[in-house]
C-alpha cells in the first residue's frame, strides 16, 4: 500500500477534462484522508459533477487508488469546482426563493430575467422548481428534444430571447414529477455540471422551489457563491415563512441581496388609488428581519401580452428598476 504522500501526488496528477488541467492546477482536492482500515475518503472539486465525464473520472480514480496504489477501498464525493479558465467570465448565480408557493416567484424570476436582458445582460434561467416547473410556459418555450455539444453538454432551449433549462424538457407532457430527494440532487448536478450556457452568459437565475427543502440545501453544494432574492406577498402568513426561507439561505452561507414584495396592491382604474387586497408591509417586515432592503413592490396585474411585462407598462418599469438594483448588488 502506497504512502499518503504518494497517494496525494498521484491523485493530483489526474486531469479534470472540463478544464484540461490537473487537479493540482485547479486546486481540485477538497479533502483527502486515509482511515484506520486503509479506506481512502476523498472529496473532489470537479468541473462537471453528475455528467459522464465525472463517471469516467471516478472509474480512473478508483483504479488508481485500489489497483495501482493498493488501498482496500475508497469513498468519493464530488463538488462543483468554480475555477475559471483564463479569458472566461464567471457566471453569477442568483436564486429566487420564497417561503411558500403561490406568491408569484416564477413570474418574478421570468420578468426579472427579461428586465436584465433589456438592460444588456445575457441571462439564462435554471428552472429548479422541480415539482412545479413553470418557466417554459411563462416564456412560451417551444419544447423539443435537447441537442448537445461534442462533449455531451446539454444546450438549453430559448424563450423570450433567454436560455432555459427545466425538467419540463425531460418528461412527457402533463406528466407529474414524482421523485424522492436523491433524484432532485441528481437533476441539479446535471443542471450545474451538464449545461452549456451560451458564450457570454453573465447571470443564471435559479427558480427555486418554495421552502427550505432538498433543492435549496443542495444549491450550496453545486454553487456556493449563489446569492438569494426572497419573494413574498404583503400578507402576514407569506411574510412569516419568507423570513424562514431567507434565514435558511443565510444559515448555509448564501448572501440574501434583498426582498421583492409581489402582489403588493391593486391599482384601481376607477379612482387611480391603490387597493391593498392582501394587507400591507409584509415585504418590509421580511426585509427588516433579514437585514436587507425591500427592492421592489409589484402591483397585481396582467401584462398586455403573454406573461412578460414590457418597459412601457407600469409593472415593466418597476421590473427595470429592480433589475438595475440587482445588477448593482450582484456586481458590488
Amino acid at each position: 500500500m502506497a504512502t499518503y504522500e504518494e497517494l496525494k501526488s498521484r491523485i493530483e496528477e489526474l486531469e479534470d477534462t472540463g478544464y484540461g488541467k490537473t487537479l493540482k492546477e485547479v486546486n481540485g482536492i477538497k479533502k483527502l484522508t486515509v482511515g484506520p482500515t486503509g479506506v481512502v475518503d476523498v472529496e473532489i472539486y470537479y468541473s462537471k459533477p453528475g455528467t459522464p465525464e465525472e463517471t469516467k473520472f471516478k472509474i480512473n480514480l478508483i483504479k488508481l487508488v485500489k489497483v495501482e496504489l493498493g488501498f482496500p477501498g475508497i469513498k468519493v464525493t464530488f463538488h462543483q469546482n468554480e475555477v475559471i479558465n483564463e479569458g472566461e467570465k464567471k457566471i453569477i448565480y442568483l436564486g429566487i426563493a420564497s417561503g411558500k408557493g403561490g406568491v408569484g416567484k416564477s413570474t418574478v424570476t421570468a420578468n426579472l430575467a427579461a428586465a436584465l436582458n433589456r438592460l444588456g445582460k445575457k441571462v439564462g434561467i435554471m428552472d429548479a422548481d422541480i415539482y412545479g416547473a413553470s418557466i417554459p410556459q411563462i416564456l412560451k418555450v417551444d419544447i423539443k428534444p435537447l441537442s448537445g455539444t461534442d462533449d455531451d453538454m446539454m444546450i438549453p432551449l430559448q424563450g423570450e430571447g433567454m436560455e432555459v433549462i427545466s425538467t419540463e424538457f425531460f418528461l412527457p407532457a402533463n406528466k407529474p414529477v414524482m421523485w424522492r430527494g436523491p433524484m432532485l440532487g441528481k437533476m441539479l448536478s446535471h443542471y450545474f455540471g451538464g449545461v452549456a450556457w451560451a458564450d457570454g452568459t453573465e447571470y443564471v437565475l435559479i427558480d427555486l422551489p418554495p421552502g427550505t427543502g432538498d433543492v435549496a440545501l443542495d444549491i450550496n453544494k453545486f454553487a456556493k457563491q449563489t446569492k438569494m432574492l426572497i419573494v413574498t406577498t404583503p400578507h402576514v402568513n407569506a411574510a412569516h415563512v419568507a423570513v424562514k426561507a431567507g434565514l435558511g439561505a443565510q444559515q448555509i452561507g448564501h448572501q440574501v441581496i434583498g426582498v421583492v414584495e409581489n402582489m403588493s396592491y391593486f391599482l384601481n382604474p376607477c379612482n387611480n388609488k391603490r387597493e391593498y387586497i392582501f394587507g400591507k408591509d409584509g415585504g418590509l417586515q421580511v426585509a427588516d428581519q433579514l437585514g436587507v432592503d425591500l427592492l421592489a413592490q409589484l402591483p397585481i396585474g396582467q401584462p398586455v401580452e403573454n406573461y412578460i411585462y414590457k418597459s412601457n407598462e407600469p409593472a415593466g418599469l418597476i421590473y427595470d428598476q429592480l433589475a438595475s438594483k440587482v445588477i448593482d448588488l450582484l456586481e458590488d
